[in-house]
């Protein structure tokens, strides 16, 4: 009798982009420590170009950043975490001018 297992492979690109995305992270996590209480903001940016937002996600920022088809920028800040998101809205949107085209 054999049971399938998937194994994980371990040293993929995967493990590569979640060590980054870790280290990211907590070198937000870090900078806002060092920052004195007062001024903490929970959201920013790492390395000097990667967003970071640390602060509970609301339906507005959700909206803003993930639904927003009039915003001329296709990716942007995440709701919540390091890095990126893509605006849904705005793909939507492009999709739409592009098949009225047709």
């Amino acid at each position: 009798m054999t049971t399938k297992t998937h194994a994980r492979r371990r040293g993929g690109p995967g493990d590569v982009v979640r060590a980054v995305g870790l280290a990211l992270a907590v070198t937000a996590v870090v900078k806002e420590l060092r920052t004195p209480k007062e001024n903490r903001t929970w959201h920013g940016v790492v390395l000097g170009f990667v967003p970071y937002e640390l602060r509970p996600p609301t339906l507005t920022r959700f909206r803003e950043r993930v639904w927003a088809p009039d915003d001329e920028h296709l990716i942007g800040p995440r709701v919540f975490g390091v890095g990126w998101t893509l605006n849904l809205g705005r793909l939507y949107a492009l999709a739409r001018e592009a098949a009225d085209k047709d």
